[in-house]
This record gives C-alpha cells, structure tokens and sequence, in this order.
C-alpha cells in the first residue's frame, strides 16, 4: 500500500510569536540589560516624537532583540517546539490564536488542541522549520519595499556592536558584520549603513564609541581586496555576493597547473563533505572544489561574524531548496554562508547569525519558513508609510508607443510641472524590454513628445548599462537623481532601477510592452512609492492592460494580506486520491480535416465594403483608474482616449499600394476596383485614416474575397473517445505530464506505473485542490443525484462558480447525465479540443470543463470563465474551434459566465 503523502504546511509563526511578544512585553523587557533598555527606548516611536524608526522598523527591531536576548539565538525549530510544548521561555504561555475566520485574538483551536490530527500537524511543521536547519541561527525579516530595510538593518549592527563591546565573552553578540547586496544596484543603496547619520538610532553616549570604532570595507569593484585585521572587531564589510561567492571549478587541472598552483586557492567544501569525512576519514571528491578567493579567506579570519542578507529573496527565490541547502550546489550564496560558518567553527569562533531582509515572506505560492517579522504592502500605504498610488490601464497599446508615452507624460506634468519636494524635482521612469527597444522606439517617442510640450531634452536619462549608451557622468547623474541639484526627470531605463533603487522623488513609471520577467512588472510598479516629505502624496502608474493583469497575479503572490491566508495553519489545498469509476465514459465525437484550394475570380463592379457595419470599438484606446488594493475593481468610468493614437496618413497612392503589397495584385487593378465600390476611395481613406487597423482587418480581408474563390475539402472521422482513462493505460494521442493549474501524480509515485493495456481501476490520480472545492460521490449532499454523474469517484472544481454550476445541472430535470471535465488537463483525457492560440499563433489544447448529456439523447459542452475573461481573444479562439467540433459531432457549446454559474 502506498504510504500516505504528507502535505505542505505553510504556517505563519511569526504572527503567533509576535502575540506572544506583546501579550508578554512588559516582562521580556524586564529581563533585557539596561543598555538594550535605553537602545529600545530611545528609538521607541510610542515615546515620543524624536525617535527617527518608522514603526515597523522598531517593531522589527524589537523581534530582533526579542530573538536575541530572551530567546537566547535560538535556532527557529527550538523556538517553535518550544513554543507549542509551553517550555522554557513559553511556559504557562496563554493558549491564543488568530481564528482564522473572524481574524479576531480568542482562545484557539489549530495546533493547540491535543489531538492526534493536530499534533501531526505540528510534526509537520516542526519537520519543514528543521529540514532548513543551518549550523546557525537563520531568521528572515520580511518589510514590504520603502519601509527601510537598510537602516533596519544599520541600527540591528549597531546594537550588536554595542552590547559585544560590554559583554565581549556573550556568544550571543556579533563582533563583525557581513552585509550581502545580491547586485550593484542594491550594493550601492547600501552605503547609507556607512554615511548614514547614526545619532539619529543611537543614544547620544554611545554614538561617539561607534564612529571611532566602526570599520568599513565597501567592495563595489572586482579587484577590491579585503584589508581587514584578522581577529579584529568591529569591521561592517558590504560587498555583492559575486565578490566573496565561492566558484566550482570547472576546468580540468592539468599536471603543470597541478604542480605549481597555489594550494590555498581551492579546498574541499567542508559544508558539503561533512556527511562523509567520518565514515570514510578523508574529503570524497564532489562538487566541493570549490574556488577561494582573497576576500572569502580574510572573512574566516574574523570571528563572532553576523551575516545580513538585503533583499534576500535572490537568495531563496525560485532556487529555495538549493539556497536553503536541501540540495547542495556550490555556487549558491547558501553554501557560501555554510563555508563561512564551518570555517569559523574550525578557529573556535562562528557564525553568530544570519539576518534575512526581504520585501515578500513569500517565494511564488509558498511561505518562507524562517519568517520572524513580517509587514505587507497594504498597510504601509494605509498607515502612510508610503506614497499613494493611481493605476491606469491602457488597452490596446502595444503598437502605440507615442501615444502610450504622450498620455503619461501629459497627465504626469499635469500634476507636477513647476513642483518640488524637499527641494528635489519629481521624476518619471520608462521602462524599456531591452536596449534595442529603448533606442529605436521608447527613446525617439519620449524626446518627440517632451519637443511638443516644450520640456527640455536634457531632462532625459538613459541607463541601460551599456558602456556605449550610459556614460560614467550618466551613472553618476543616476545615482544622484535623489538630490536637489539634480535636474533629470524623464528616466529611460532596461533592466534597472529595481531593488535597491532607493528614489524618493520618482512619481511616475509607465511600462506599455510585456517584459521577459513578470515579476518585473511589480518590481517597476512599486518603485514610485517610497514616500518623500511629511505629506502623503500620490504615485502615478501607467500600465499596458496586459501588465495589469501580471501586476495582479504577482501582487497576490507577493503581498496575501487577508487574516485568512496569514494565519493559516497549512496548505489550504487537500491531498486527494482520485480514481476512475468502471466502465469508463465513452463518447462518440467527428474530427475534421480540412483542405483549402484558392481560385481567382474577376470581382464585381459596384461592391460594398459595408465600412459603416465595421466594429471600430476594439480599436480604440481605453483608459480606467485602478487601486492597487483591489485591481479587479476600476474607480470611476472607462475613458476613450483614441486621439492620443500614432496613426499612419494615408494617400490615395500609399493606400492602394499596401492593398496592393498585401493581395499580390496590380496596382493599377486596385484602383479600378477601390473607385468603382459604392463608398469610392475617399470614404475608404476616410475610414483607413481614422482606424489604420481597419485596412488590414476589414478593408484588405474583404477585397480578397472579391478577389478570390476558396473551395473548401473536409474530411470527418467518428472517434470514440474516453472522458479519462485509469492511470496505467495510454491515452490515445496525448502524452501525460505535470503542469498547469492543477498537480497531478500516477498513485503517489514520482513515475507513472507501467502503461498497459489492462486498465486498473484500482490505482488513483493524485491531485491537490481546496477543501471547500472538493465534491465527492459519497457526500451526501449529491448522493440524491450521485447517478447522474461522476465518471470518477471524486470532482476538484477549480473555482466557487463551477461548484456551484455544477450543483445546478445535478438538479436539473432536463440533464440525464453531467461530468465534470476541467480537472484533467494533462493527458489523462480524449475529451481535447485542438486549437490556434491566436497569440502565440501555435496549436494548444483545450480541456471544457463540462460534458453534459441532456434528456433528449443531445450533448452541451460547456465552459465557466471568470466574466473579465469571456471577451479575451484566446478565449475566443477556444470557443471558435470548440464551435465548429460541436457542431461537427451533433453538439452544442455553452460558454458560461461566472456570475451566471453563480446565480443559475
């Protein structure tokens, strides 16, 4: 029997060991030194209005000290299991939660109960907290972008340094400081741990014991060499990882090279071999060759180190396992860590802790498990730590560059000509897809348009980081745009201007063309928000409808703030075994091939082109409002900006030569034939020059069939088709694989079983869905109907109103049968239908998620789409070619709006 397959928990213990401070704070400050009393109070925001931290920074450094003092450094699994079993620092802890569906404090259920259910439950948990494990504490502090994550982290530095200069022998205290940057970008934004003024989050009577002691080593240039004293204290080293990051070598060492290389440069891992050195009592060869450098080698040889980590998200990423070290790879920022602490622990000394800052808790769907403070997005707009911020859509953009860029240059002066704040001009970014694009088409439109509003040329920007297009004074204007001498406000940029790019003064960002990276899009959107001045101001952001719909997505990856997702016990989606009910489902469908010949004919004096019946709304440019909180709903009404359009004019010569181009034919013939039509040419130009679009997707295709004949072959095959097949036998003509929306396994095997031709009904698929989108044969709320459907014994809806629709048709009287479709979409089904995606312009299939028999012997294929949805062009495509296969095989097809599923 297969083993039962535990499921991922993503479970918020920040927020549990955050109640758990302030319910308790009173007495944990009373066990802290008077040194950390003072630090705390003099930068605690509730006493008084000098302190200079934001609140969520003092509320982060609170948890920091919280870590540090009370709980001793702990490793986070201890803390945990601490925390659950009521022990040492936790004991006779009050047994409060967040109820999960009132948000509210009470006395709470999850993982306290002691029941068996729960206490597997926190197995897990515990289990995922140690499977992170380091030979060091490792926390993550998670502030949304624009709440001060560099002087969070300055301040954390200068509460170490001063509490390991009083107590030099307490192993909980760093007397070194690394500070990671993942690239230049962000590794710039780091200076301000040196420059910034430390009077501001230091007590008056120790800032002076801090500049004279504090050492700074700031590598920002490939050859920069570390000068540190060994065994020295009180060095702050910033640097980018790809500066002190251990390298595999990947080079064949030859017999010269091996006689006469310097011994020191590379060494065995001790990190990746220590697995193995007792067993076998010497270093086995693996990837851990790794490649030293000078820099590394100087940083073993300071001890007591603190390593932080700035926007620590590059270090877990999309790479989560392997940074966190799950899977080893020695070119990791992880291992890197790893080497560190090792070698520091050879000398006696170690890594004290490693302090994570990112602007996410969350890596994509899942929650990072070492999150000890976290502070979102929403609040900081909402509490005003933050700029405000307008989102306007454009559709039908993509090709109008210069109508794009004149309508956000328009409304940005609008709002800001003439304006400073602090003495420092407001800017704008545009964001380019590469350099090519900026420079052929991004750059041009930009420099017409501020030519036409008579804005100076020279108020433009380019950083594109190449040498050849962004001079040194250009990086240093960049790098300076945050000043009151600076007098660039149109910022052009490619792959900049992300992380790190600390501009208060930006109050506009525009980005019209679909970037390479989706979560780009966010990281652009979100840099106009870093707030200026004492006032709360407003942020414009100008987006491509297309990058609308990416903002939304990412903002739900990145920023979930409902009570609900927060303090969520585990994965909300179940595990759940799902087998085929015998016989399996057939249904006889017609697939149709067809064979087009072309045949010229003379075409007709006198024709109509019927211009007036054309559909010229898809053409126009509309524009709504947005909040960031919400971006489903729009504020206000939709606005036609069509005139900002850059449209082609059109002669009665360049007309009739594109019409020419496009159908092969003389141009002399066209004339005759566009003169003698019944709107005669000048109505046409009319029209072409009004809507360029029309010519090609009406005026041109129209003219071709006056020119041409299409005689059309079909040949149509009956197929017999299953609904789905058990998981060891072969779909006919799809191959099985794991994507898509849903996670699907044969059994609980990471392989299929062997495919054969004896179906066994006895083995399930295995999918993952939500709880309270889960219906199964046995529920007794459908065991009236069960008869009618479920040709398996258990349906994962997707969403509410395919439940709901589903719901409906069981009760229908006129349905003799319903089956549930849209759950298998990878392979496991015949029910397909091939199309052209008319984006990609490549074949896809397509998977309904309903095949209905009626009680008239007919069958309706239906589909429930979110009501944004139905009018999408790929949706379209959908529909078309599942149209044609319907009518083909004596069907019909139904497409379904959610709001209608809902109210059926």
């Amino acid at each position: 029997m297969a083993k039962k397959r535990k499921q991922q928990v993503d479970f918020p213990f920040y927020v549990y060991l955050n109640l758990f401070y302030k319910e308790n704070q009173k007495a944990i400050r009373r066990s802290y030194n008077s040194l950390t009393k003072k630090f705390l109070d003099f930068n605690d925001p509730d006493k008084g209005e000098g302190a200079f931290l934001r609140k969520p920074q003092f509320e982060a450094l609170e948890m920091y000290v919280f870590l540090k003092e009370f709980l001793d450094n702990k490793y986070l699994y201890q803390i945990f299991e601490a925390w659950y079993k009521k022990e040492g620092e936790f004991e006779g802890r009050q047994a409060t939660g967040i109820d999960t569906n009132t948000g509210q404090v009470e006395l709470f259920g999850p993982v306290e109960e002691n029941v068996e259910e729960d206490k597997e439950l926190f197995q897990e948990v515990f289990k995922q907290i140690k499977a992170f494990q380091q030979i060091y504490p490792n926390y993550i502090f998670a502030l949304t972008m624009g709440l001060g994550k560099t002087i969070l982290m300055a301040t954390s530095i200068f509460y170490e340094f001063l509490l390991a200069n009083k107590f030099p022998k307490d192993e909980r205290f760093c007397h070194n400081a690394l500070v990671f940057a993942p690239d230049k970008t962000v590794l710039q934004s780091l200076k301000e741990i040196q420059t910034f003024d430390k009077s501001k989050v230091v007590p008056p009577q120790y800032v002076n014991w801090l500049e004279t002691h504090l050492k700074f080593y700031f590598l920002d240039k490939t050859g920069d060499a570390l000068n540190a004293i060994d065994n020295s204290k009180y060095n702050i080293i910033i640097s980018n990882t790809q500066k002190i990051i251990l390298k595999r070598s990947h080079k064949e060492t030859s017999p010269t090279e091996l006689l006469f290389k310097d011994m020191d440069a590379t060494y065995k891992a001790k990190s990746l071999n220590k697995d193995y050195e007792d067993l076998y009592e010497f270093d086995i060869e693996t990837d851990a060759d790794l490649i030293t450098n000078q820099r590394f080698a100087k940083l073993t040889h300071l001890k007591q180190l603190g390593i932080y980590v700035d926007e620590a998200h590059h270090a877990f990423g999309n790479t989560l396992k392997r940074d966190f070290g799950l899977t080893k790879s020695a070119t990791s920022l992880r291992v890197t860590i790893n080497e560190l602490a090792e070698n520091l622990k050879e000398k006696g000394s170690k890594v004290v802790g490693c302090y994570n800052y990112t602007g996410t808790p969350y890596v994509g769907k899942r929650l990072l498990p070492e999150v000890v403070y976290a502070y979102g997005l929403k609040d900081a707009i909402e509490n005003k730590y933050l700029k405000k911020i307008t989102i306007k859509g454009f559709e039908n953009v993509k090709d109008q560059t210069k109508a794009f860029v004149r309508q956000a240059i328009k409304e940005f002066w609008q709002s800001q000509e003439n304006k400073r704040y602090e003495d420092m001009l407001p800017k704008m970014a545009f964001f380019a897809s590469n350099i090519d694009e900026l420079q052929k088409v991004l750059r041009p439109a930009v420099e017409d348009v501020l030519a036409e509003m008579n804005i100076p040329l020279n108020s433009i920007l380019v950083n594109v980081g190449d040498p050849k297009l962004t001079t040194n004074d250009d990086l240093r204007e960049f790098q300076n745009l945050d000043t009151p001498g600076s007098e660039k406000q149109f910022i052009l940029l490619v792959n900049k201007g992300k992380e790190g790019w600390n501009c208060r003064s930006l109050f506009g960002v525009g980005l019209h063309r679909k970037p390479k990276s989706k979560v780009f899009v966010l990281q652009a959107t979100m840099r106009c928000l870093r707030a200026i001045g004492n006032d709360q101001y407003t942020g414009q952001v100008f987006l491509a409808s297309e990058n609308i719909d990416i903002l939304e997505k990412e903002l739900q990856n990145n920023f979930r703030l409902s009570i609900d997702e927060l303090t969520s016990a585990g994965d909300d989606r179940e595990v759940v075994e799902v087998r085929v009910i015998p016989p399996p489902v057939k249904v006889k469908v017609k697939r149709i091939k067809k064979l087009f010949q072309l045949k010229e004919k003379e075409p007709k004096e006198g024709l109509s082109l019927d211009l007036a019946t054309a559909d010229v709304d898809k053409y126009k440019i509309k524009v709504t409002e947005r909040d960031i909180t919400d971006l489903s709903k729009k504020i206000g009404r939709e606005e036609d900006y069509t005139h900002i359009k850059e449209k082609r004019e059109f002669s009665e010569l360049t007309l009739i030569a594109e019409v020419s181009r496009y159908l092969n034919i003389s141009p002399i013939k066209i004339r005759q034939v566009l003169a003698t039509t019944k709107e005669g040419i000048d109505q046409i130009l009319e029209y072409a020059n009004d809507y360029n679009e029309l010519l090609y997707d009406w005026i041109i295709p129209r003219l071709f069939k006056e020119f041409f004949d299409i005689r059309e072959y079909k040949d149509e095959e009956t197929e017999e088709i299953e609904l789905v097949h058990p998981p060891n036998v072969k779909p006919s003509k799809q191959s099985t694989s794991i994507t898509g929306g849903y996670e699907t396994q044969y059994g609980n095997k990471a392989q299929p079983p062997s495919i054969t031709e004896e179906p066994d009904y006895s083995i399930p698929y295995t999918m993952r869905s939500k709880p309270e989108f889960i219906v199964r044969q046995s529920d007794p709320e459908v065991a009236s109907n069960a008869h009618k459907s479920f040709h398996v014994d258990t349906y994962c809806f997707d969403s509410l109103p395919e439940k709901e629709y589903f719901f409906s048709l069981l009760e229908d009287e006129s349905v003799e049968k319903v089956w549930f479709t849209g759950m298998f979409t990878h392979g496991q089904s015949d029910f397909v239908i091939p199309y052209i995606d008319p984006e990609s312009h490549t074949l896809r299939k397509y998977y309904p998620d309903f095949l209905v028999q009626k009680t008239d012997g007919s069958y309706v294929i239906i589909e429930v789409k979110a009501d944004f949805q139905v009018d999408d062009t790929v949706v379209k495509a959908k529909q078309e070619y599942a149209e044609q296969l319907a009518a083909a095989s004596d069907m019909s097809y139904l497409m379904v709006k959610a709001t209608d599923a809902v109210n059926k």
